[in-house]
């Protein structure tokens, strides 16, 4: 049977001392090595090859989003979880830009981080992420609905992609040649008919059923 191998980068030592002990009764699982920083991590991931990588994303020498990007870059086979106590929308976005597979908070990790794991191996994303009133589990469904996008208009969709970007409805007004009121309200169309609260949620939901393009590497 093969073992599916993972790289775990924190700069504490408890830390990564509690990941190694969490995951090791798993028998499909390998801890190939650890990291002390980003930098690290880059440099074992490029040595050891493994199929996954669990990041901090506040690191010294090179932070977790930096880390993400190079090893997304070199090592197409190789899956990035991130592990964060971020929440900030702005982190989010530029993590999933980076090619991040999944997000885990540090306080949930004793909870969600085995199926977080699982998810990935099974070529699935996972974003254990409390946003609003919808939570997001990894399973490509949400746990108080399941949002649809067929009712999205051609032009919705276009300004789903720009928000994904981080476009402000300014820039989007700008970009579409469309005024910013027009914007705006395509932008509440969109959150409405998805029943979402916030641009996370959108985020999640639009890179999880492909309804955007994926940056250029």
């Amino acid at each position: 049977m093969k073992m599916f191998r993972i790289l775990i980068a924190d700069d504490h030592e408890i830390v990564r001392h509690g990941l190694r002990n969490l995951l090791q009764g798993n028998p499909e699982w390998e801890i190939c090595g650890e990291a002390v920083d980003g930098a690290d991590a880059l440099d074992k991931a490029l040595k050891l090859k493994p199929d996954l990588a669990i990041l901090d994303v506040r690191m010294p020498r090179m932070n977790g989003l930096e880390a993400t990007r190079k090893i997304v870059e070199q090592l197409s086979s190789t899956k990035v979880l991130i592990l964060t106590i971020e929440e900030s929308e702005h982190i989010f976005r530029e993590l999933l830009k980076a090619g991040a597979s999944g997000f885990v908070r540090k306080s949930d990790a004793a909870r969600d981080l085995k199926g977080a794991i699982d998810s990935i191996q099974r070529g699935r994303t996972y974003h254990a992420w409390q946003s609003g009133t919808t939570d997001w589990t990894g399973r490509g469904t949400v746990q108080t609905g399941h949002p649809t996008h067929n009712r999205l208009t051609p032009r919705e969709l276009e300004i789903v992609q720009y928000v994904v970007e981080g476009k402000t409805s300014k820039e989007i007004s700008a970009l579409l040649g469309i005024s910013l009121k027009t914007a705006e309200t395509h932008r509440s169309n969109i959150m409405r008919k998805l029943n979402f609260h916030s641009v996370s949620q959108l985020v999640m939901y639009a890179v999880r059923n492909h309804l955007v393009r994926q940056p250029q590497s």
